[in-house]
Formats: structure tokens, C-alpha cells, sequence
């Protein structure tokens, strides 16, 4: 599948000056259905212009009649001008849309980290689904001698694997908060790290200390020169 073909319906394209001095001339040598395309955008120029009206100027300038129209002008124009990477250059694809911000992807170690992290959660969770099982397991085999009835048994083991599952949830939120707190002091250091190694990086603080004092000395001069007058 050509580019031509798989670019998506209803895409338009910004309608640059050096775009308009393009396609003006060609209106009233293009075929009635086209020129009647291009004079709706650009009698009155507006700001967009659609991807399939310039696409059917290209096809137009490269088939034998186009070409022979474009070279028959006075002065011949080149069918070259038309293509497509000579249309789309310095205009912007869909400028009314609003796309999201731009999401960089991670870094190696980033990543490296972000799974340590999960394999770490999810070691976490196995552990205390094996210590909940394996409590209240515990507990039935112990209640065993006691003469108690199997109902009595089986809820002492249950309260037995309730209580050791909240203690291994909150510890699971224990260690969730230190980590995303270990974590945010990590970003701080790398952040100190990075002012320290960029030195030159003007500081925010410093800025507007000097500028407020710069502002004063020139209020204090204005006031010295206004009494001596």
C-alpha cells in the first residue's frame, strides 16, 4: 500500500502563504471539479486545507494532461512543484486538532527499575497469600488435639488466616509508601545531581533576587535625581 492510500480520511492540512501562491495559479487551468476545490479555500484563504484536495493536484500534475497544461502556461511551470513532499513542506498536519503532550519513552534503567519494582510487588503478594494459607492450614492442624468440633476448628482457622492477612496488608501498604517515598528521594538527588553537573543553569531564586535589586537601585536612583532637580 502506497503513502497516498493509507493516510487516514479527513486530514487536513495548514494553508501556508508560500502554499496559497501555489495552487493560485492553478485554478483556472485545472478541471472544473478541482478548481472549483481550490477557489473554495482560496478565494477567501482560511487557515486549513484538505490532505485530498492537494493530493488530487498532485495526481493532476503528473498525468499527461496536467503536465502538458503546466508546460503549455507561460512561464511553463513545473509539474515537480505539485508532488507531494513539495506541498506538505512547512505546513503542519491537522492544525485544529488538539493532540495530547508528547510522553517520551523511559529509559533503559528506568525500566530496569520499574520491574524490579513489580517483580518485587508481586513477590510480596505471593508471600502473603502462601502466609495466609499457610497460617490458617497451621492453625487447623494445631486445633486437631484440642476436642474441639470441626465447626469450632475450621472457624479458629479462619479468624487465624483473617488476622494474618490484615497484618500482611498492612504491611504491604507499609512498604508500597516507603518505596514511593524512596523513590521521590531519588528523584531528588538526581535532580540536585543534574543542577551541580549544569552549573551554567541560571537559578530561578538568584534571578529574581538580582532583578528586584537591580529594580530598587534604579528606584533609588530616580528618587536622588528627581530631589536634586
Amino acid at each position: 500500500m502506497s503513502s497516498e492510500q493509507s493516510v487516514l480520511p479527513n486530514v487536513n492540512v495548514s494553508l501556508e502563504n508560500h502554499l496559497i501562491s501555489l495552487l493560485q495559479p492553478l485554478i483556472p487551468i485545472t478541471d472544473s471539479a478541482l478548481s472549483t476545490q481550490l477557489a473554495q479555500y482560496l478565494s477567501e484563504p482560511k487557515d486549513i486545507i484538505p490532505y485530498d484536495i492537494l493530493l488530487s493536484v498532485s495526481r493532476w500534475s503528473r498525468s499527461p494532461a496536467g503536465s502538458n497544461v503546466l508546460r503549455a502556461c507561460s512561464p511553463p511551470i513545473d509539474a515537480h512543484s505539485y508532488s507531494m513532499i513539495a506541498l506538505l513542506a512547512g505546513t503542519t498536519t491537522s492544525p485544529e486538532r488538539k493532540f495530547g503532550p508528547y510522553q517520551p519513552p523511559q529509559e533503559p534503567e528506568q525500566l530496569g527499575a520499574q520491574k524490579k519494582r513489580e517483580r518485587k510487588a508481586i513477590t510480596t503478594i505471593i508471600n502473603g497469600v502462601l502466609s495466609v494459607i499457610g497460617s490458617g492450614a497451621a492453625a487447623w492442624i494445631g486445633s486437631e488435639r484440642t476436642n474441639w468440633r470441626q465447626e469450632w476448628r475450621v472457624l479458629f482457622a479462619l479468624f487465624v488466616a483473617f488476622v494474618v492477612a490484615i497484618s500482611e496488608t498492612v504491611l504491604y501498604i507499609l512498604w508500597q509508601s516507603r518505596s514511593s517515598s524512596s523513590n521521590k528521594v531519588r528523584k531528588y538527588i538526581n535532580a540536585k545531581k543534574e543542577d551541580s553537573e549544569n552549573p551554567s543553569l541560571p537559578n530561578s531564586d538568584t534571578t529574581e533576587m538580582e532583578k528586584a535589586h537591580h529594580d530598587g537601585l534604579r528606584l533609588r536612583i530616580q528618587m536622588k535625581s528627581t530631589s536634586a532637580n
